[in-house]
């Protein structure tokens, strides 16, 4: 399953173009539409391919590849033709380009690091400190339990700024 950021506005226009089922059936056979923001599909070496909008609006997509057989010449043709269909099929559902996805997952995992660290410091300044109010260690607990569970959820940029709360509430 991997997840991809989507441009401010485009799941609204994908919408109005017939939804992400009508997008995915330019670019692969046996589109099935799953509702308005979701479908499942097949093409060439995908023989799985199960994709959907979420509520925060990223694009989630979950896809099954055979190896082609790379002594047939046609079939390695067939094979690049469908990772083009792919990638193209990436570009306009999320209105990124390769690079700028890339750029993408690597900000949301960033994210993800900052809030585990930020945790990992706020525990560990914790154990330390002698001069912690039971007031501000509960708080903090508090905090420390909306990270895990934004975390646990996918909400990165959710549980990077509580991160940013806890160090601040720990370090005024």
């Amino acid at each position: 399953m991997e997840r991809f950021d989507v441009k401010r506005g485009l799941v609204k226009k994908v919408s109005k173009d017939g939804g992400l089922a009508a997008l995915a059936g330019r670019y692969f056979e046996k589109v099935q539409s799953d509702g308005e923001q979701s479908f499942s599909a097949s093409h060439g070496i995908m023989t799985s391919i199960e994709g959907r909008y979420n509520e925060s609006g990223a694009l989630i997509v979950d896809v099954t590849n055979i190896p082609p057989n790379f002594d047939d010449p046609d079939a390695v043709k067939a094979a690049m033709d469908a990772r083009k269909r792919w990638t193209q099929f990436l570009d306009e559902a999320t209105g990124y380009n390769s690079k700028q996805r890339g750029d993408k997952a690597k900000e949301w995992a960033k994210k993800a690091s900052k809030a585990k660290s930020g945790i990992s410091s706020a525990k560990h300044f914790m154990g330390m400190a002698t001069n912690l109010s039971q007031d501000i260690k509960e708080q903090a607990e508090e905090i420390i339990e909306e990270i895990e569970e934004a975390l646990k959820q996918g909400d990165n940029t959710r549980a990077a700024g509580r991160a940013e709360k806890l160090g601040k509430l720990l370090n005024p």
